[in-house]
């Protein structure tokens, strides 16, 4: 039996206005091809890279968020290798002093997180030869690196699942995977016993279901060729999608390789001398990360399997967190989390849009009625959209259209005896002694009240009807 040691790279293209070195817009997914170029990320003789402070403070906000070390001192080196997407034969990247050191994530230790551009990107299909659209040149990219101690897929999957979230959360990245804009590597091994085996790279996954299946599939592979007696090659593999395997790329490249060296043309830098990025400062920048958020609503009894779809979807929990900090609210906090989880969705997608945050007093108006029991929560949801998007006033409404909640026995006799009138069968199979037709009877019974019955007293009250 192996035991598999996992370590993973992700690489994530930054959210900024302009590319990482120079002052083309950072365009490379919507504009056309080659639009967005200039001497520098076209690497003409002569044209010299400026940093982009933005970038800089994107990693490290991820380092803040991650609990990591920020660096004081920070350089950028050449690594070099030649594609031909790669106009200068050379990534600006960094390599002895990256940004940020260690950190942790669901756990997982990381080992650093470092800043380079991204390299252009090469059309093979479509066309006679390969194309070359260098939009994608020189964006910033963000690269994190995990130690190698996951030992199932179960937990790298979750890492990565996280580390999407949390930079689409603290708004570093779209981190879209289908777009290339989040691309994971995996790096994996076998062994026995507490020796490292031999690391295996399969580099550009770009879907977490890849991910998943690449590292099922390494493991599968490199188990059958130990058990032959087989040597594991280091190297770097990729997916086949279509066949579901892995496939051997070329041998795996190391450090000296690239001949690193700090970039002649750009200056090292005491990030302690610049005042904004203090840690202090980047941390005050940093919305609530995930796993603050779920503590938070777990503390406020939302439970933990709604806490957790709700702070999967970013927009939805940012109008909870308003919603939270409207007075009293926190006492009505799984009231509101259950119907921005199934109720608000629909009415959104309908609408075309979220409910504007002037409308949350309203919301929060109309999740006290149901708390304190003046309206059913079938009339809240008869009268939700009117609240969320129109801004209507939930007591205005009840009062206006009579939907208040009603205990009142003798004002729904008339429309318990019309609904038996209506229903004789279901009737009859109620006193034969079918409990659960009850609950029908007492739909009709919430209809024609227009919600404002109490379910409760409604059932009871056709019980004594139907056994007169």
């Amino acid at each position: 039996m192996y035991t598999p040691t996992i370590g993973i790279e992700v690489h994530a293209e930054l959210k900024t206005k302009t590319k990482m070195f120079c002052g083309c817009a950072n365009e490379p997914h919507t504009a056309e091809a080659n639009a967005n170029v200039c001497p520098v990320c076209m690497a003409e003789p002569g044209a010299l890279p400026v940093v982009n402070r933005d970038a800089v403070e994107k990693v490290l906000m991820v380092g803040a968020a991650l609990g990591a070390e920020i660096a004081t001192f920070t350089e950028f080196d050449r690594k070099h290798y030649f594609y031909p997407d790669l106009p200068k034969g050379y990534q600006i990247s960094q390599y002895k002093y990256p940004l940020v050191s260690g950190g942790t994530l669901t756990g997982v230790a990381i080992t650093r997180v470092h800043l380079e551009e991204d390299a252009a990107r090469s059309q093979h299909e479509g066309h006679e030869g390969t194309l070359v659209d260098y939009n994608r040149a020189s964006v910033p990219l963000m690269e994190l690196v995990t130690e190698p101690v996951i030992h199932d897929i179960a937990t790298a999957s979750a890492f990565v699942r996280e580390l999407q979230l949390l930079l689409k959360t603290i708004g570093v990245s779209d981190a879209n995977l289908e777009k290339g804009e989040m691309r994971l590597e995996l790096n994996l091994s076998l062994s026995k016993d507490e020796k490292f085996g031999t690391k295996v790279e399969v580099k550009n996954l770009n879907s977490f279901r890849a991910f998943e299946a690449a590292a099922a599939y390494e493991i599968k592979r490199q188990s059958e060729a130990l058990d032959r007696g087989e040597r594991i090659i280091q190297e770097t593999r990729g997916w086949d999608e279509n066949r579901q395997k892995t496939f051997s790329q070329r041998s795996k490249e190391v450090a000296e390789q690239y001949r690193y060296l700090p970039d002649p043309d750009i200056p090292k830098f005491d990030l302690s001398l610049i005042p904004e990025f203090e840690l202090s400062r980047i941390q005050a920048k940093l919305p609530e990360i995930p796993a603050k958020k779920r503590e938070k609503y777990g503390n406020l009894g939302i439970p933990n399997k709604l806490a957790e779809q709700i702070v999967a979807d970013i927009e939805l929990s940012k109008y909870l967190d308003v919603c939270l900090k409207e007075g009293g609210a926190d006492t009505l906090a799984k009231t509101l989390a259950n119907y921005i989880m199934t109720d608000v969705p629909p009415l959104c997608t309908e609408v075309g849009h979220m409910p504007p945050l002037e409308t949350v007093p309203a919301f929060v108006e109309l999740m006290t009625l149901i708390a304190e029991g003046t309206i059913t929560s079938r009339v809240a949801k008869d009268i939700l959209k009117e609240v969320l998007f129109e801004n209507k006033s939930p007591k205005a409404l009840v009062a206006e259209r009579g939907l208040a909640q009603t205990n009142d026995v003798d004002a729904l006799t008339g429309i318990i005896a019309k609904i038996i009138v209506e229903n004789p069968a279901v009737a009859e199979e109620y006193r034969a002694g079918k409990e659960a037709v009850l609950q029908f009877l007492v739909g009709q019974g919430m209809k024609k009240s227009r919600g404002s019955a109490n379910p409760g007293v409604l059932a009871e009250a056709f019980r004594n009807a139907l056994l007169k």
